[in-house]
């Protein structure tokens, strides 16, 4: 279903985005979907995604199949991607250099060519620290920074540092806007397909550490706010999401097998195993997914 996009990446025919949901290394799971999708020649006008579901979004688009595999399921084991040593050398658990200069610019090189030739929309979610909401950067606007904003959109509070960009102060898109389904309804696609990184019955629970929160990030307090209202923010966009699924205007994909991998995890191979799990769901629901996208 691949398509010439406008200015947004809406065609005026189909009007159907991709959402993706970050979570981690959880999104390993997006990676086997997206990888399936590529396979079939599945691509949207647009797509938004947050955090690591960003990132796969970049090589999806690129076209470069294999890439996500090898990237966040088979490096995973270096310590230079994940580790306590990266704490203790530079304060942040997950490697940044290492995953978005290194890896991408020299060990497994990201097509930046094809990436800004495809025709698609990608919007990258960040939350800005001075107001505590959501911030989207398109690929199609002038001096689009991909890395930067993938860097950005994945830079978790606590474990990796604030993010410049466009001059703000940036942190992980997860935080405001963890599912951004409004957005893409916003940006004029009405009906979207949703790639998850949580089981069906998941909700998120209250923070519980707000005194730390507001220790180590007192001199924004507006992202305070946002994230002790996390928990109640995600669960608002689930019971949305479920609504409009149940409207037609919602194709969701998710894991279907109870969830083993954590948010850091770095056994490759419990990554595996959800990768192919992705990759069997997209196959399973694949010619219901081409059923729901004729309609």
């Amino acid at each position: 279903m691949e398509a010439a996009s406008n200015k947004k990446g809406v065609t005026a025919v189909e009007h159907i985005g991709l959402v993706l949901e970050g979570g981690g290394m959880r999104a390993a799971y997006t990676a086997g979907v997206l990888e399936q999708f590529a396979e079939q020649d599945v691509y949207f006008p647009y797509t938004i995604g947050v955090s690591a579901g960003a990132c796969m979004a970049a090589s999806y688009l690129s076209r470069q199949k294999g890439r996500n595999k090898i990237v966040n399921v088979d490096m995973v084991a270096d310590p230079r991607y994940l580790s306590w040593k990266n704490w203790l050398r530079n304060r942040q658990l997950f490697g940044m250099d290492f995953i978005f200069e290194e890896i991408p610019n020299s060990l497994v090189p990201f097509d930046y060519a094809a990436f800004g030739a495809s025709l698609e929309e990608l919007a990258v979610v960040t939350t800005d620290c001075q107001t505590g909401q959501a911030a989207y950067h398109y690929k199609s606007k002038p001096g689009f920074d991909a890395l930067r904003a993938l860097r950005a959109s994945s830079s978790l509070p606590f474990i990796a540092p604030i993010v410049g960009y466009e001059g703000k102060p940036m942190l992980d898109g997860g935080i405001s806007d963890p599912i951004p389904l409004r957005q893409a309804e916003r940006d004029g696609c009405a009906r979207n397909v949703l790639i998850l990184t949580r089981n069906a019955d998941y909700r998120k629970s209250p923070n519980r550490f707000a005194w730390f929160l507001r220790r180590a990030y007192g001199q924004y307090p507006e992202f305070v706010k946002t994230m002790l209202r996390r928990h109640e923010i995600y669960n608002e966009t689930l019971a949305y999401l479920n609504e409009r699924e149940k409207e037609g205007a919602a194709f969701v994909i998710r894991p279907t097998q109870p969830l083993e991998v954590g948010r850091m995890e770095r056994n490759p191979v419990k990554l595996r195993a959800l990768y192919e799990q992705g990759c069997e769901d997209a196959a399973r629901l694949m010619p219901s997914l081409r059923a729901w996208m004729g309609k």
